[in-house]
């Protein structure tokens, strides 16, 4: 539980920096989009048939997909794309 709260917050931070969002998002808000962005990140490389090793950078990396694709379409959907 507390390694997912922690690479929620990493991934969160990293897709927030990505996605230059960094300034509007607090701690929390990283950390929510980075666990339910791992989530999505492993579906969408699911649906792709990618495999990423089940470690701490398969979850880094699928976190951080997911965390961006989360970002973008909440951007689209509140109208803050640039």
């Amino acid at each position: 539980m507390i390694s997912s709260i922690v690479i929620g917050a990493l991934c969160g931070w990293i897709a927030s920096m990505i996605m230059k969002t960094d300034a509007q998002m607090g701690a929390i808000a990283n950390i929510v989009v980075g666990i339910v962005g791992g989530a999505v990140g492993s579906w969408v490389l699911n649906l792709l048939n990618i495999s990423v090793s089940s470690g701490f950078i398969g979850s880094l990396i699928s976190g951080i997909l997911g965390s961006v694709i989360l970002i973008y379409v909440y951007n689209l959907i509140t109208k803050k794309n640039k």
